[in-house]
């Protein structure tokens, strides 16, 4: 069982933007025990897509649920399924972890998963919205720790890419891109503020923030519909 609450920023790069702000942070920030990866998502919906269209209103409130793995698993690996909360800037996560095949067979054949408390909140809610696997979503990510304040992580993600069939983690992480150039999704986490090293930083290279959901931006392009 595991739980998450922090902050979080974004920010939307093209390619020189990205290499100016990794030169500048090279002295302050080091690669995360897992740097490189490729996150796969598959983002579950009720057929009216009533959570990703709350998502687009912004509204003070929201909630997502995803299975999630970290490269693409097999039928034994460990995957995740998470309900991300957002409250007034303010992000919670609860997750469940289990084999890819019990995950399946608790999704595809209402076989129960291990009991807890997070368990019991995300079932809830999948069974209360009728929530089920609808959209994947993959990119890869660059992961980073502050050097000063290990709670600080920046993370670069790039290739967005999406797909509606084959909604299975195992399947790999194909799908069509959703930029048509490099660009980057860049988000600070940290549990209190951001430090005034990165602040400047950024100010310096006239990088603000921005509110960018994947799976909303997907849904927005058209691309649930045409993938």
């Amino acid at each position: 069982m595991e739980e998450f609450r922090r902050v979080e920023i974004k920010y939307l790069l093209d390619e020189d933007q990205y290499q100016s702000l990794k030169k500048e942070l090279d002295t302050y920030i080091k690669p995360d025990i897992y740097p490189n990866s490729v996150i796969c998502n598959i983002y579950f919906d009720n057929d009216d897509y009533e959570l990703i269209n709350k998502s687009i209103d912004k509204p003070i409130y929201k909630e997502k649920v995803r299975l999630r793995s970290y490269n693409t698993p097999n039928h034994d690996s460990m995957v995740f399924l998470e309900i991300k909360k957002k409250y007034e800037g303010v992000v919670g996560k609860r997750r469940i972890a289990a084999r890819l095949d019990d995950m399946n067979d608790y999704l595809y054949n209402n076989k129960e998963l291990k009991d807890s408390v997070n368990y019991r909140e995300i079932d809830n809610v999948i069974k209360r919205n009728n929530l089920k696997p609808k959209v994947y979503v993959a990119y890869n990510r660059e992961a980073y720790l502050g050097v000063e304040d290990e709670s600080l992580r920046i993370t670069f993600d790039s290739n967005l890419r999406t797909r509606t069939l084959d909604l299975d983690l195992s399947m790999g992480d194909s799908g069509k891109l959703y930029f048509d150039k490099p660009m980057y999704i860049v988000e600070i986490k940290t549990l209190d503020s951001v430090p005034l090293y990165l602040s400047n930083i950024l100010s310096k290279l006239k990088i603000y923030p921005t509110s960018f959901s994947k799976i909303g931006a997907i849904y927005e392009k058209g691309m649930i519909y045409n993938v």
